[in-house]
């Protein structure tokens, strides 16, 4: 198998997205602590402009602990504003990396912020404003469709959750995946299904069924709060319809991430089995804010990144940093209801930005020509002996293994 490195070395991309105000602020009359400078620039908790009175001066509404304004600068690849839609944010940030996968790129997508704060709406959207995840597989589809004549594309997915510290897999009727460590593999999921969708259509029904067994629950910040990880893996497989004996054939994955949400318990007013959801979710995401300062910071060598202290990050190692094209989308609340919860989350993604990735392309030679010799069921993508697909895929020590499912998709 021949590899062609690039020498491109680039930042995480980060966007900022901040979402309208729900009905429950508008009507407490929240404070906005978050002001939209432009399309790279944000201001959090900006400085009140005063207003002359005959008996002195009055500020806009502002309380917040009576506490000093930070009136504190990001700058950010994109920001977008509460008037943004789907379809912008798709346009300005996943589409950008669909044409990294296309390339034969890994390539990876993840929304982070607090309950509430919109990373579910971005991602999954709803009928009537799809999200991110669905406008990808809109666009594969119809790319697929306009490549047709020049090459021979296979699109293979996989969808899982990590809920309380254990992975599910939310496209078939399994318990909890065991997860170990193998010297050659890396981190393998055992059991996790891959499914064969044969339009954007079926990959729809594929994404709605699987949502439908996400662990959800309400909490006072939220009524339908997202208590999982949820991670939807993209394999594409190109070959060019040639008559060269020694064909290329390109392989690259796309991971679409739609993180549970940090909480603080004294916000959500949890309880019980919700606490103990917010304790764990907060852990796994403390577990990748240390990943993400530890690849961000040019002294720590790559011995010291400490995948290991969640399931989480363990399944991420392959998409930060390293051979992945990274998106970051930060959501964000601009109620001063949720003063600190905004504030940590664009700590958190301004500091994201200095991870570094290298790009990899992977081109397979003969070996490959014959493991994916067009006629073979998909399940041949990953047979004992050659290690796994996931493999193939970034020549590092592979993140997942995954038995194929070659029945009819999920039923819906």
């Amino acid at each position: 198998m021949a590899a062609h490195e690039s020498d491109v070395c680039s930042h995480v991309r980060v966007v900022v997205r901040v979402r309208p105000p729900n009905e429950k602020e508008k009507l407490a009359n929240f404070t906005s602590v978050v002001q939209v400078v432009d399309k790279h620039i944000l201001v959090f908790d900006p400085k009140i402009e005063e207003v002359n009175f005959f008996h002195g001066r009055s500020g806009a509404n502002r309380d917040i602990t009576k506490r000093k304004n930070k009136d504190l600068k990001f700058v950010f690849d994109s920001v977008f504003d509460d008037n943004s839609t789907q379809q912008e944010v798709y346009e300005q940030t996943t589409r950008v990396v669909l044409d990294g996968v296309l390339n034969g790129y890994n390539c990876t997508v993840l929304a982070y912020g607090a309950t509430g704060a919109g990373k579910t709406h971005t991602m999954l959207g709803s009928p009537g404003h799809p999200g991110v995840m669905y406008l990808t597989m809109m666009d594969l589809y119809n790319r697929i469709e306009s490549m047709k004549e020049e090459k021979v594309c296979n699109v293979a997915v996989s969808y899982l959750e990590v809920y309380n510290e254990q992975i599910r897999d939310l496209l078939a009727n399994s318990g909890p995946l065991a997860v170990r460590e193998d010297s050659q593999k890396g981190v393998v999921v055992q059991g996790l299904t891959l499914h064969e969708p044969k339009s954007a259509e079926n990959i729809l029904q594929l994404l709605d069924y699987g949502n439908k067994n996400r662990t959800q629950h309400p909490t006072d910040m939220n009524a339908s709060s997202s208590r999982s990880h949820a991670v939807f893996q993209i394999y594409l497989r190109q070959k060019d319809k040639s008559a060269s004996i020694n064909q290329n054939v390109r392989i690259a994955k796309m991971s679409l991430i739609d993180l549970a949400g940090s909480e603080r318990a004294s916000a959500t007013n949890a309880k019980g089995e919700r606490l103990r959801e917010g304790t764990n979710i907060n852990r796994s995401l403390l577990a990748l804010g240390n990943v993400i300062n530890a690849l961000a910071d040019p002294k720590t060598k790559k011995q010291h990144i400490p995948y290991r202290n969640s399931k989480l990050t363990r399944l991420l190692k392959d998409s930060l940093g390293g051979n992945c094209h990274t998106i970051m989308i930060a959501a964000v609340s601009p109620s001063s209801a949720s003063y600190d919860d905004t504030y940590n989350t664009l700590k958190y993604a301004n500091r994201a930005k200095d991870i570094k990735s290298a790009f990899l392309t992977v081109f397979s030679g003969s070996l490959l020509a014959v493991i994916l010799k067009e006629g073979h069921v998909m399940s041949r993508w990953c047979p004992t002996r050659y290690r796994t697909h996931c493999d193939i895929l970034s020549r590092a020590p592979v993140r997942h293994h995954m038995t194929m499912d070659m029945r009819s998709p999920a039923p819906v």
